[in-house]
């Protein structure tokens, strides 16, 4: 059953489906970058800023967790909190 609706799946969601999957991937990697407290802050902070740069309901999923996340320094927090409203400012 599966099978026949991969089938009718048209190419074009298909694309979709796999650049979606790229990019949550990526979200992934630079999330463990926000997280990883053997980093220097400036790594972590270009991370944060990379995700606020994707723009996407993901990237703004990620953020908000990483605002969230209390091993973060107030600053990396405040900074995911700030690429989180501009990701919801663009949306409007």
């Amino acid at each position: 059953m599966l099978e026949n609706l991969i089938r009718l799946t048209p190419p074009r969601l298909k694309r979709r489906s796999k650049m979606s999957e790229q990019v949550t991937g990526e979200l992934q990697k630079l999330s463990a970058i926000a997280t990883d407290m053997d980093l220097i802050d400036k790594l972590r902070t270009q991370a944060i800023q990379s995700i606020g740069s994707v723009g996407t309901h993901d990237a703004l999923l990620a953020l908000l967790d990483l605002a969230a996340n209390e091993k973060l320094n107030a600053n990396e927090r405040d900074l995911a909190l700030k690429q989180a409203r501009n990701i919801v400012k663009q949306s409007r």
